[in-house]
């Protein structure tokens, strides 16, 4: 489908001059596809790479049948839109603010990391579209400060996330009070077959739209892929940075804490970066996001789960400093360089253990990354590795208790029908206690040197401790 611009979309007055005033001119082949359907009502799963116009795909035919569609007394919410991230909701209530500018229609964003008052301050004063992320959201439907009853659009952006299985849970919450009859959108950059099949259940009747399959990458990326030792990687990186001088550069470390450590790391080379992940407070998260897109800052490090949302369109570089262990996360990974057609350099590093990561990618992608060996790193044991499986984190059960032959002897006994609870002794303390026999005494039962444990209160009051000798001994 090939369309000259946006009013052969049929949207409305407004939104179009509000295109117009941002300097968008022809549809991206998403947006082309899906607003059509969108205007009919129909549902949509949709699959596009990121960096293709998702956002307007689903923003502009929802502005336009809100528009259509006045409301009757009180703003109430209508459109909830949901994402996994922060700075990812910032960046869709920030578009979502642009496209209506021209329209009577108010929009606020809803995210935890920092204070609530202000946004119970926005739902006070009614909104049309909520734009929120599920944990905050949930916070404050606890807390009867958010009333979902109203919602006639449901969005889903980055599904393959939102439907995995750490948020499903609160997903499935929200749902429960959302109307069954409304219309819902799922859009991603990439769409497992089991992210599939659980928008089954959230889905009518969707049409399926792949403008790019999840298993292809962008052509104006160029790739390539380095064999290191897992110990060569911060020296690598370091190497890069010196020879290729990257504008920016955004690094992918597997945790939170590999992520602190790579930075702490480059600062010992002399380098500036900042981290960006769930730890990080959202003040953080702006202020180091902000230095980024404004090129104050040259290195960014980041989670899968924080860089949803980094609209940057300028990123010369992407370097994934760990492997991803899902292999449709370095498809998204790599789309955050070469954006809008623009040219890229991502560059993977696979050391030792992570063979079986790489060949699970190669395998999505449907084609081999051009390996890189004219480096000072380069590792042949890592590329011999290639398709080996990861190695398995061991886990520390503890210190294994030594059997002795007191132990023996009474496992022995047990299959008689004897039960022991102590090394010496004839009864346990719950064979006792079943029977209904309570012993006195501040510290409860006390262990005698023959190894009984049984009280006798003797008539007086006193209290006798029986030794396996047989005598007793008066305190």
């Amino acid at each position: 489908m090939i369309l000259l611009n946006f009013a052969s979309l049929n949207l409305c007055e407004p939104l179009l001059g509000a295109l117009d005033n941002i300097g968008y001119e022809t549809p991206t082949p998403i947006q082309a596809e899906a607003i059509p359907y969108l205007l009919e009502g129909r549902d949509v799963l949709g699959c596009a790479q990121t960096g293709t116009g998702k956002t307007a795909a689903f923003s502009l035919p929802i502005l336009h049948l809100l528009a259509e569609t006045p409301r009757n007394g009180p703003r109430k919410i209508r459109t909830l839109m949901l994402c996994p991230t922060r700075e990812l909701a910032a960046q869709i209530h920030e578009n979502i603010e642009l496209y209506a500018a021209k329209l009577d229609i108010r929009s606020m964003v809803m995210f935890g990391g920092v204070s609530q008052k202000p946004q119970e301050r926005n739902l006070r004063r009614g909104v049309d579209i909520l734009v929120a992320t599920p944990g905050r959201l949930l916070d404050l439907m606890s807390q009867r400060l958010v009333d979902l009853s109203k919602v006639e659009f449901l969005v889903f952006d980055e599904a393959d996330r939102m439907l995995d299985m750490g948020f499903i849970r609160d997903i499935q919450k929200i749902l429960a009070h959302v109307p069954k009859r409304r219309q819902s959108l799922l859009f991603s950059a990439t769409m497992p077959h089991s992210i599939v099949s659980l928008s089954k259940d959230m889905l009518f009747d969707p049409i399926r739209i792949d403008i790019t399959p999840e298993s292809t990458t962008v052509e104006a990326i160029k790739q390539s892929l380095m064999f290191v030792m897992k110990a060569d990687k911060r020296p690598l990186l370091t190497h890069i940075l010196l020879e290729e001088s990257p504008e920016k550069m955004l690094v992918f470390g597997r945790t939170k804490h590999g992520c602190n450590k790579i930075v702490r790391l480059l600062e010992r080379d002399g380098f500036e970066a900042l981290a960006i992940h769930g730890n990080k407070s959202q003040g953080a998260r702006e202020r180091a996001l902000g230095r980024f897109r404004d090129g104050t800052l040259q290195i960014l490090v980041a989670t899968d789960v924080a860089s949803r949302g980094i609209d940057v369109s300028d990123i010369s570089h992407v370097i994934n400093y760990d492997l991803p262990n899902v292999p449709e996360v370095y498809v998204h990974r790599i789309g955050r360089t070469g954006r809008a057609g623009q040219g890229g350099i991502a560059i993977a590093f696979c050391d030792e253990n992570e063979g079986e990561y790489l060949r699970g990618i190669e395998k999505t992608i449907r084609q081999s990354i051009p390996v890189n060996e004219e480096h000072p790193f380069h590792s042949a044991k890592a590329q011999s590795r290639k398709g080996d499986k990861a190695p398995k984190k061991k886990q520390n059960r503890g210190r294994p208790r030594r059997i002795g032959v007191e132990d023996r002897i009474s496992r022995k006994s047990s299959k008689g029908g004897n039960k022991f609870s102590g090394r010496g002794g004839s009864s346990s303390r719950k064979s006792s206690n079943r029977g209904g026999n309570k012993s006195p005494g501040r510290g409860g039962h006390k262990r005698s040197r023959g190894g009984d444990r049984t009280d006798n209160r003797s008539g007086g009051g006193n209290r006798n401790r029986s030794r396996s000798g047989g005598s007793n001994r008066k305190r």
